[in-house]
């Protein structure tokens, strides 16, 4: 583990893997360094792949007040220890952060995007999404950890029976400790309000820009994805038979690969 400072002061941890260009990894929620990994390990036989912990994370700082300047200020830090400039992959409303990095003009040569959580442009859907991170937040300022981490993985569709399994988990302190971040990707997704897919930073991110979605993914998501490429000036779009937004790291890898040489 490396760690940068970012521009407030903020220690941020990073791992380092392998030699060439450099690939920077931003984490979902509840991810953190460790959960790019396996992709990192698949990628660096020919490029420099840099997965750091969002602050908040890991390893490291989580100055107070938030706000989603200083995450890309993180990301500015980071990028600047991996050489000055970079290529970014995004996952999931990491995916958001990278985008917003980049049309705040951020060094970064390519941007690959899994499935950024954009809410279709539906008054129900919006409506719900927006209660919903209402409330997530309410809890966590309530220091309801458990139950903020029930109310997200409900929303993202984790069964009921599943959940109870995983609250008397192992690895459920662990996820307890980075339920405060929620909040953080709440705010990137601008609390649900920006929710919907942001034409005006999309048309601000000029550099070549693969969003990728999963075959097997909810319908609304591949439909925000495919949406998405097409608002960003240099865009694609590229879907992943079979996959879900737990996307598989050696289906991802090679189609990382092929975007980020082509």
């Amino acid at each position: 583990m490396d760690t940068v400072h970012s521009k407030d002061g903020t220690p941020i941890a990073y791992d380092r893997t392998g030699r060439g260009p450099a690939l920077v990894c931003v984490g979902g929620a509840l991810n953190d360094r460790g959960s790019a990994a396996p992709l990192a390990a698949l990628l660096a036989g020919r490029r420099t792949v840099v997965s750091y912990d969002r602050r908040g994370r890991g390893g490291s700082g989580d100055t107070a007040p938030y706000a989603v300047e200083r995450e890309i200020e993180d990301l500015a830090a980071v990028i600047d220890a991996a050489g000055g400039q970079a290529a970014v992959y995004g996952m999931s409303s990491g995916a958001v952060l990278a985008l917003r990095a980049a049309a705040h003009g951020l060094p970064i040569t390519r941007l690959a995007l899994y499935e950024p959580p954009f809410t279709p442009d539906e008054p129900d859907r919006i409506r719900r999404t927006r209660e919903h991170a209402a409330e997530l937040n309410r809890r966590l300022e309530q220091g309801r950890r458990g139950d903020a981490l029930e109310l997200f993985m409900t929303g993202v569709g984790m069964p009921a029976e599943l959940l109870a399994q995983m609250r008397n988990a192992p690895m459920w302190p662990a996820l307890e400790a980075l339920a405060p971040t929620l909040a953080y990707d709440s705010a990137v997704m601008d609390d649900a309000a920006g929710a919907i897919l942001p034409a005006a930073t999309a048309a601000a991110v000029t550099v070549p820009a693969l969003v990728l979605a999963g075959g097997a993914s909810p319908a609304w998501m591949r439909d925000a994805a495919r949406r998405l490429a097409g608002l960003l000036p240099a865009g694609a779009h590229r879907v992943l038979d079979g996959q879900t937004h737990d996307v598989a790291p050696d289906v991802l890898a090679p189609a990382l690969e092929d975007f980020l040489t082509g």
